[in-house]
């Protein structure tokens, strides 16, 4: 095997580079094999209806990502450096209902309280508690995202400690429908709260998954939504010529089949081709859970075993990606167009909950729960002068009831007709007239774009309480090490804090730091 990198790294999802990018930095000599010819895993963007027209196939807003010293401190130097640039919408979200009306959120609290006062004096009132509560906890909530998550005996030993504590833990348990119909009253605010947290791919009744609210408002409120100039792309393509930079290579088309153990220590891979790469420090892996034991035999049965039965999200995504001769006009009004996302909802709490009681048993819904964002709206490099692109998405279940995973390769056309056609009853103009071109994704499309998207959950892994913190995705597994093999690293949206661009590969650099005897704080402070 060739010697001369310190580390290896299996795949190219953004946080695997920005793992790779902060050893890169601090001089070890890193090398990144991806398998597909694209790089940037769930964080890609490409010209997927035509030349000029510029799509976020996977993410498309980064939200968590923003209040990571990465790019706060910029620690890597991606934004006085390496190109990347970020606008911020002053709506990064809204309700439209389907009877017209819409309530939005601003990263201004004042401008959400006259939102919320319009429905409810009241629930406006309670808003602003809430608020005032996310804020509480947004510095602890922060700073356990970006590094690695405490023992989870600990944690909970020292939340049961003081009042606080435990009610913060209480509110773990529950669901966020619990907490936001125990606290507001009126029926919008309520669809609102609820469709807002609901963009983590699980059921609002979900118990387990309650402060999810307070994590929305506080990242809301702090930082918005961040849109990256050129494409969520422009993100990935900052972290490669970081990489590149300090001397590391980044191939494409290049699968990897097995970690290589030596003496209980990860000390290279294999690709399917039979090429080895050695390495001298460290391999880290976006090794997806369920298929851990196929990359890195001899691990204790019960790890592997623990880690194939990692319970993925109930509910799988459906996208839509068009190209526009001009953008949309929203018949709720102009402001429509100022949301980053914009979620098309019913007036009724009941057909909503009804919504993903179908998606629990495996049904296609009757109704929508649409989302909807147009990015060249406020990036006018998405797309030539005076056009425009959407991005719609809908949940949808894995197994199609007709006939199978599979059958989503026959049924995929018509439902994205469907999904376009019930966002036309908001929308004044997405006809056949304006609309150029459109391509789709279903939940076997995006499993078959990255082993990361089973069963087409974008987010790795079910965000329940029981596969949290450390226990991400298990207890062996969730210190973003592997029990039994030493100097093997583990990365993607199946780990601590869970799915979506948070940039969760600084926690894993700084494991590897602290095994390696470097000063992680010194990475961010080079020039």
């Amino acid at each position: 095997m060739p010697s001369n990198h310190d580390i290896v790294v299996i795949g190219s999802g953004h946080n695997g580079l920005v793992a790779a990018a902060y050893l890169a930095a601090a001089g070890k000599n890193v090398l990144v094999l991806e398998r597909n010819e694209w790089f940037g895993g769930g964080v890609v963007t490409a010209e997927l209806t035509g030349p000029g027209y510029l799509h976020d196939r996977f993410s498309t807003g980064h939200i968590f990502i923003q209040g990571n010293p990465l790019i706060k401190n910029d620690e890597l130097k991606l934004l006085s450096r390496y190109g990347l640039k970020y606008v911020y919408p002053e709506i990064p979200f809204m309700v439209v209902f389907d009877d017209g009306s819409s309530i939005s959120l601003y990263r201004d609290r004042q401008k959400n309280y006259q939102e919320i006062a319009r429905f409810s004096k009241k629930d406006a009132d309670t808003y602003l508690k809430f608020a005032e509560t996310s804020m509480k906890y947004l510095p602890m909530i922060s700073a356990s995202f970006y590094t690695p998550p405490p023992p989870m005996g600990a944690m909970l030993a020292m939340m049961d400690q003081s009042t606080e504590g435990r009610e913060l833990f209480a509110l773990m348990q529950k669901s966020p429908y619990d907490i936001i119909m125990e606290n507001f009253e009126n029926e919008k605010v309520r669809l609102f709260l609820v469709r807002m947290v609901s963009e983590n791919l699980t059921g609002p009744e979900e118990k387990g998954t309650g402060l999810g609210i307070f994590v929305f408002l506080g990242f809301m409120e702090t930082y918005g939504i961040g849109v990256a100039v050129g494409g969520s792309g422009a993100l990935t393509a900052s972290l490669v010529r970081c990489i590149e930079a300090h001397g590391g290579k980044v191939l494409n088309n290049t699968s990897v089949e097995q970690v290589l153990v030596k003496n209980g220590r990860a000390a290279g891979v294999r690709s399917t081709a039979g090429a080895e790469y050695a390495a001298k420090d460290a391999v880290i892996g976006s090794l997806h859970p369920h298929f851990l034991g196929r990359y890195v035999p001899g691990l204790d049965a019960r790890i592997t075993r623990d880690a194939a039965h990692v319970e993925l999200s109930a509910n799988s995504c459906f996208t839509v990606h068009g190209a526009l001769n001009e953008p949309l006009r929203f018949k709720a009004g102009s402001h429509v167009s100022k949301s980053y996302f914009t979620d098309l909802v019913p007036s009724s709490m009941t057909v909503l909950r009804q919504y993903f009681d179908a998606l629990r048993y495996g049904r296609v819904p009757d109704t929508a729960l649409l989302g909807i964002a147009c990015p060249s709206n406020f990036d006018a490099t998405r797309c030539p002068p005076g056009k425009s692109t959407f991005h719609i998405w809908d949940y949808v279940p894995y197994s199609h009831p007709d006939g199978g995973p599979q059958h989503w390769d026959k049924a995929k056309g018509a439902f994205a007709q469907t999904m376009i056609d019930r966002t036309a009853k908001f929308v004044e103009n997405l006809t056949p007239q304006n609309i150029i071109a459109y391509v789709c994704d279903s939940p076997l499309d995006l499993e078959r774009c990255s082993e990361s998207f089973q069963r087409g959950d974008l987010h790795g892994a079910a965000p329940y309480l029981y596969q949290s913190g450390a226990h991400r995705p298990t207890p062996d597994l969730g210190m973003n090490t592997v029990t039994g093999v030493e100097r093997l690293y583990l990365v993607g949206p199946f780990q601590h804090p869970g799915g979506g661009v948070f940039g969760a590969g600084r926690a894993t650099a700084m494991k590897m730091c602290e095994d390696l005897k470097i000063n992680f704080d010194k990475i961010g402070q080079q020039r």
